[in-house]
């Protein structure tokens, strides 16, 4: 059984998608709501941590509220293909690779009106280095042993990224997998506390990466985050160079 955990500000987005979606699903399933109306926690690892506590399925699921999961076999499709996964760490909808040209590999749609936020479709699930955080599941036995990081990730960014990045330190794969979902957000998301968090990040695992590939874009902690910011020189092959020259 997956457990599903989400953190929402805004009770008419989550009743329009994610909880009407998961209302015609056919598969048995756990609802783990995070009332942050009113600004209750700081921070998505925060909330997102006090949620899991509750959840009691084999795989913790964890979303934004816009989301909408097209098939009511999704939730069932979904559990028979993390089965499948060995060495499962952490598994998202969207990721970002060093082997892919392209900065994004996903299968989903989001915005208005929908689009493909990516070319680089999948038929099955693919090794990454970071998934997105808009949908991404945990093994329940992986998440008892590492949580997200509240002081690093201490705002609404990142989270699932550095969690990718821990999880793979402990030996486990990251992995998108194939999903037709949709996303009403349009994705971006860049503030001024996105760099903040960003900065911590690229300081807790800078011995282990010299570059960290996102959605959002490559980082690096060689280079200072001003640069970085004002000039979009990461492209995906200056990078896996860079990564070459700092091993």
């Amino acid at each position: 059984m997956i457990s599903i955990i989400c953190v929402y500000n805004d009770k008419e987005i989550l009743d329009n998608f994610l909880l009407k979606s998961l209302k015609s699903q056919s598969a048995n399933h756990q609802i783990i709501l995070m009332d942050n109306t009113n600004g209750q926690f700081k921070s998505a690892a925060e909330a997102l941590n006090k949620g899991a506590k509750k959840a009691n399925g084999d795989y913790l699921m964890f979303v934004h509220q816009d989301i909408d999961l097209k098939s009511i076999e999704w939730l069932k499709d979904t559990e028979i293909m993390l089965n499948s996964i060995d060495n499962l760490g952490i598994t998202g909808v969207a990721g970002a690779s060093p082997w892919d040209e392209d900065n994004m590999i996903s299968n989903i749609q989001q915005g208005i009106p929908p689009q493909n936020i990516s070319k680089n479709k999948i038929e099955s699930p693919e090794l990454v280095q970071t998934v997105d955080e808009c949908l991404f599941i945990i093994p329940t036995s992986v998440f008892k042993t590492l949580k997200f990081d509240e002081k690093v990730c201490n705002d609404w960014h990142l989270y699932a990224v550095d969690y990718c990045l821990s999880v793979k330190s402990k030996g486990y794969d990251v992995y998108v997998f194939p999903a037709d979902i949709y996303h009403r957000s349009p994705g971006y998301s860049i503030s001024e506390n996105y760099f903040t968090t960003l900065k911590k990040l690229l300081k807790k695992h800078e011995k282990n990466y010299k570059v960290i590939f996102t959605t959002m874009g490559g980082w690096t902690p060689v280079y200072p985050l001003y640069i970085q910011k004002s000039r979009p020189l990461l492209k995906k092959k200056s990078l896996r160079i860079l990564e070459k020259l700092y091993k």
